[in-house]
């Protein structure tokens, strides 16, 4: 059984309070009774109260007070005011003050159950708003963090327990891991997700505007600067900024940005006057931020200070258990946005993309399933197109490049002769592409291993290496 809506009614006239309940609770609505606007209010914070009809005038508090009293603790009620003949003219304030509109007495029957049920409908749908909208905001979350490997759910984790704080946040990881998506689940995760949610990249701006787009300017502050223009620090006052690439900033840019961090404090460019701001700082980098400092391109202090919390993003690589759920989630967006019935992928296709050695992480996976939704002829994805690998990212034709341990102390001669072993044995043993890989003359890899020659095809490769 559907639980009925309640109705609350204010008002100090007996009569007026019997007649108006009966008439409602004919209709199917649950309704109570007060006499005071403080039993209104001793009530409300305990019951699932809908709709307050209450009378202008109440012998304990004017109306319209009563309703601002009722917005600040529960602004979902809607608010009809009740007014005697003659106090249109404060009704109209009410609705300026936030009711939801108001009705004479005597009470018409009809025009009271109309005005009530168009009121408890704008009430729903602001309800089913607010719904949609957390949904959304969850979606923008954690949802948004696609990935069921265990580096990802302690991502995910880290993300839940730091987000309804205030503390700045340093998100680190290689280009297009997705350092920009954990900031969007931080802000809409957070208590200022209804607030201004703001990001710049301080390495797409000339650090001439770096400063102005920051901390904005005044009229004259630099040739062309016609008018006053605030930055980014005061529209995002109570919300959240993300500087992206924040490693790519100046010293002398971190020396103002510190300040801000230590007391809210700054001046916009070209003027005097202090600005006090309110912001949630987060920043990102794909930069060794330490090696930075240590070679005096970055504040140690601001480290210290954008840096109370770190989240890092693995790349693709390493979450490999992950890229079949990616490349779904891509598949199935690109597939709506397009129009296309393009629903599944091939095995041998999925066995292309865990091959890969995703230099440019999920960014570049996007990037590939948005090209084979564009050119699928049929409902499932049979093979894909992977751009031209920049030299020196993780594979080469031969596979995905290891790792190799060499204790302090190896000899150079057995250094080298580990490091040729190792990609001998990573190109399948043909030593042409070894030495294709390692940068060297085939003559220089005979040297290390004589006596032996490669074979492919049935063809002897000797006058290739010799």
């Amino acid at each position: 059984m559907t639980t009925p809506v309640e109705i609350l009614l204010v008002d100090d006239d007996e009569r007026l309070l019997t007649a108006a309940r009966k008439t409602l609770a004919a209709e199917g609505y649950s309704v109570v009774t007060v006499a005071s606007a403080g039993a209104a209010m001793d009530m409300l914070p305990r019951r699932e109260t809908a709709l307050v009809l209450s009378d202008l005038r109440l012998p304990d508090l004017d109306g319209i007070a009563l309703l601002k009293q009722i917005r600040g603790l529960r602004p979902e009620i809607e608010v009809v005011m009740i007014t005697g003949h003659g106090s249109v003219e404060k009704a109209v304030e009410a609705m300026r003050c936030g009711a939801y509109d108001f009705i004479e007495k005597p009470l018409d029957t009809a025009a009271l159950l109309k005005i009530v049920a168009k009121a408890l409908e704008k009430q729903r749908l602001s309800s089913d708003n607010r719904w949609l909208r957390s949904q959304l905001q969850q979606r923008r979350g954690l949802d948004a963090l696609i990935g069921d490997s265990p580096v990802m759910q302690s991502v995910k984790q880290l993300v839940r327990q730091i987000a309804p704080t205030d503390i700045n946040v340093l998100i680190q990881g290689e280009s297009g891991t997705g350092k920009e998506i954990v900031a969007d689940a931080l802000h809409h995760l957070s208590e200022r997700r209804d607030r201004s949610w703001l990001k710049i990249s301080c390495a797409a701006i000339p650090e001439t505007l770096l400063e102005s787009e920051l901390f904005g300017h005044e009229r004259g502050a630099f040739t062309g600067a016609q008018t006053a223009k605030p930055g980014k620090f005061e529209l995002a006052d109570g919300g959240t900024l993300l500087l992206d690439e924040i490693a790519e900033m100046s010293p002398q840019l971190q020396a103002k940005l510190l300040r801000v961090l230590q007391d809210g404090r700054f001046q916009r460019l070209g003027g005097s006057k202090e600005i006090c701001v309110n912001v949630r700082l987060l920043c990102a980098t794909h930069a060794d931020i330490p090696k930075a400092i240590e070679a005096g391109k970055f504040r140690q202090d601001l480290y210290y200070r954008i840096n109370t919390v770190q989240i890092v993003l693995p790349p693709l690589r390493e979450r490999r258990g992950d890229i079949a759920l990616l490349a779904q989630n891509f598949l199935a967006r690109f597939a709506a946005e397009m129009n296309k019935d393009v629903q599944n992928i091939a095995p041998s296709a999925l066995n292309q993309l865990q091959s890969h050695s995703w230099p440019g992480n999920v960014r570049e996976l996007e990037h590939v399933l948005q090209r084979a939704v564009a050119l699928a002829q049929g409902n499932v994805i049979t093979s894909f197109v992977f751009a031209p690998q920049v030299p020196g990212h993780a594979k080469e034709e031969t596979g995905t490049r290891e790792l190799i341990s060499i204790p302090i102390g190896t000899s150079v001669d057995d250094a080298t002769r580990r490091l040729v072993e190792a990609t001998i044995e990573q190109c399948g043993g043909n030593k042409l592409k070894a030495a294709r890989m390692l940068g060297i003359s085939p003559r220089s890899i005979y040297r290390h291993f004589p006596g032996d020659v490669d074979r492919q095809n049935g063809s002897d490769e000797t006058a290739t290496l010799a």
